[in-house]
């Protein structure tokens, strides 16, 4: 490193060093907001080498708005955010497995624990990187269970979610809770939007899923979650941002009045925690 890099490289560690001290006199609130999770979080697919799920397709064909655009439009939030969420995603990382089609990939989703490390990356503190400059991060409902694309299989030999699979699902969503609590930062749940505010054989038809979720392995999922990360995650908070859930019409997505509602619920309870 010759004297003029190394003179630039000291005045930028500087730098982070004075926001360093400063962060740490922030609200918490006032601190970036990472948010993590599938489609509520963010609408767009990755692309992987320049393969992507369902061919790159954003939901709404780009006309969505994501919990994450909304959290950055709330008023109360200082609009920092860091979003690793991924449309499509399940709390498991899983290849791309087209309608009708006996094999799966090259496009692929990233699981939750891997968003997480991106985002707690975005967000290190030097001169360890072993603290962060956030005190939140949002996990908004995955995939898992849903339908016969959210396994990582051929639809044709997926089927419906036993009780333990479910279970899998909570205990996945637990474990990136506590590896977050592990790193000072708190996370913060939805619940499961009400199956008579969706419509998911729309969806299913749609987008020509072997099948969706019955209503009864539905409701048996929400209140899995829901209890079970209340229970096991004292230090976690869950809030209910989906109670007045309309879709967009598409059978699954929110529409734009109830991400607005859904972002400023989280924005009101971090607000209050301050």
């Amino acid at each position: 490193m010759n004297l003029k890099s190394a003179i630039a490289f000291a005045a930028a560690c500087s730098a982070l060093g004075a926001g360093s001290a400063q962060a740490a006199k922030d609200k918490a609130s006032e601190r970036p907001l990472l948010v993590i999770g599938a489609s509520y979080s963010e609408g767009k697919t990755p692309f992987n080498n320049g393969a992507a799920p369902l061919g790159g397709i954003s939901v709404g064909f780009g006309a969505y708005l994501s919990l994450g655009h909304a959290l950055i439009r709330t008023d109360s939030l200082p609009g920092h955010l860091i979003n690793e969420g991924q449309g499509g995603a399940t709390t498991f990382a899983r290849p791309y497995c087209p309608p009708g089609s006996p094999t799966c990939g090259p496009a692929s989703w990233d699981s939750y624990q891997t968003q997480l490390e991106r985002a707690l990356a975005r967000v290190a503190l030097p001169p360890s990187f072993s603290t962060y400059n956030a005190k939140y991060v949002v996990i908004s409902t995955a995939n898992d269970c849903l339908h016969a694309d959210a396994f990582g299989i051929p639809q044709s030999t997926a089927q419906p979610c036993t009780p333990a699979q479910m279970n899998a699902v909570v205990d996945r969503l637990i474990a990136v809770g506590q590896y977050a609590l592990s790193k000072g930062v708190v996370p913060v749940y939805d619940v499961m939007p009400r199956y008579q505010d969706l419509d998911l054989p729309l969806f299913g038809s749609a987008f020509g899923l072997a099948w969706v979720i019955t209503e009864a392995d539905y409701a048996t999922l929400r209140e899995l979650g829901r209890t079970r990360i209340r229970a096991e995650l004292p230090s976690a908070i869950q809030l209910d941002i989906w109670k007045d859930f309309k879709h967009a019409g598409d059978g699954i997505h929110p529409d734009d009045a109830t991400t607005k509602k859904a972002a400023k619920a989280i924005a009101q309870e971090l607000k209050r925690r301050d």
